[in-house]
């Protein structure tokens, strides 16, 4: 089952504003779903090198750094940006943009759990979980 919706987001744009929604259908609920499977909504979690809401890791940040640097875009996030939840949903919005510009939502949530080179068999686990708690 392949679900789709449309993302029109500035992200990583010199827009200082992330739009999340377009046409009525809104990335939230995604973000907000990860978020609970992640950290139960903690934005000081913990967990190795994956830390705040959304579990950020360093290579997160940096390969969206990278993607703003390639967009030519000023903007650069930090390792302490990953504790904000504006921000990590922002860096989610960047990362969806250039490696899901068909806006699948399995692709999306496989893609956060599993990285750019992600197995479906391997993050069938957590797509359920955020399904679950998208519902």
């Amino acid at each position: 089952m392949t679900l789709t919706i449309a993302l029109t987001a500035s992200a990583g744009g010199n827009n200082a504003k992330s739009t999340t929604k377009t046409s009525g259908v809104d990335w939230n609920p995604v973000m907000d779903a990860i978020i609970q499977v992640e950290s139960e909504g903690n934005p000081n979690a913990v967990s190795g090198n994956s830390v705040g809401a959304m579990q950020i890791t360093p290579i997160l940040v940096k390969d969206c750094n990278d993607i703003l640097k390639k967009q030519k875009s000023k903007k650069r996030y930090t390792m302490a940006d990953r504790y904000s939840v504006a921000k990590s949903k922002e860096m989610f919005l960047i990362i969806q943009k250039y490696y899901n510009p068909e806006n699948d939502i399995e692709k999306a949530i496989r893609l956060w759990n599993g990285g750019i080179k992600y197995t479906t068999r391997a993050t069938n686990r957590y797509y359920k979980k955020v399904l679950a708690r998208m519902k």
